[in-house]
């Protein structure tokens, strides 16, 4: 397999450095132990007002009409390398705050913390997680009967790399751009001194 360690400018902890999403997964299943504790893990991300506004649709090859019903929710071109993932999940986002009926503007930053941290525990016991935005939306809404003011938003194929890795992995290069480009002060497009280069 590959070695896909991230190279960090600066020291980060080894789960962040492991993690990468890759193209192939081994056929072995996932425990229903380690899914657990995986949806655990997003459960105590943080979130606005704790609102929790996301929702995990799960299916597992050990099933196989409903692993081919929730890849039928993913565009084409995920669909041919996800089928090889022993499990998938849709994530859904409520629009609206439960406490007020108000618009939640933060419910797709909360789902991507819930996310990050399924993703985290995930590398922690040695699986991968492939996070994916190219979903068809309407297609999920009308298989799984997703409610006004529910949106589906992402997906993530769950399980073991595979050992020999497809042409895609080999080819997913390991970059990122420096933080001295995203990291500002003092005015926009101004390096912060704590980041900057030179």
């Amino acid at each position: 397999m590959i070695n896909k360690q991230a190279l960090t400018d600066y020291p980060v902890h080894e789960l962040i450095a492991s993690r990468w999403s890759p193209y192939s997964f081994d056929s072995r299943p996932v425990s229903q132990s380690d899914l657990r504790s995986l949806f655990e893990a997003a459960r105590w991300a943080p979130s606005s007002y704790n609102e929790q506004p996301w929702t995990y649709i799960v299916a597992t090859r050990s099933d196989p009409e409903e692993s081919e019903k929730l890849l039928s929710c993913l565009d084409e071109g995920n669909q041919a390398w996800a089928r090889s993932a022993p499990v998938l999940v849709l994530a859904v986002i409520s629009l609206r705050f439960s406490r007020n009926g108000k618009h939640n503007r933060h419910a797709a930053h909360d789902l991507g913390l819930a996310s990050a941290n399924l993703a985290t525990e995930a590398t922690a016991r040695g699986l991968s997680v492939h996070q994916m935005a190219g979903i068809l939306p309407e297609t999920a809404r009308e298989i799984y009967g997703i409610p006004d003011g529910w949106e589906p938003w992402t997906a993530l194929a769950i399980g073991y790399a595979a050992e020999s890795d497809s042409p895609a992995d080999r080819n997913q290069k390991r970059t990122r751009k420096p933080v001295s480009k995203w990291v500002f002060s003092k005015q926009w497009g101004v390096s912060s001194p704590l980041v900057a280069e030179g």
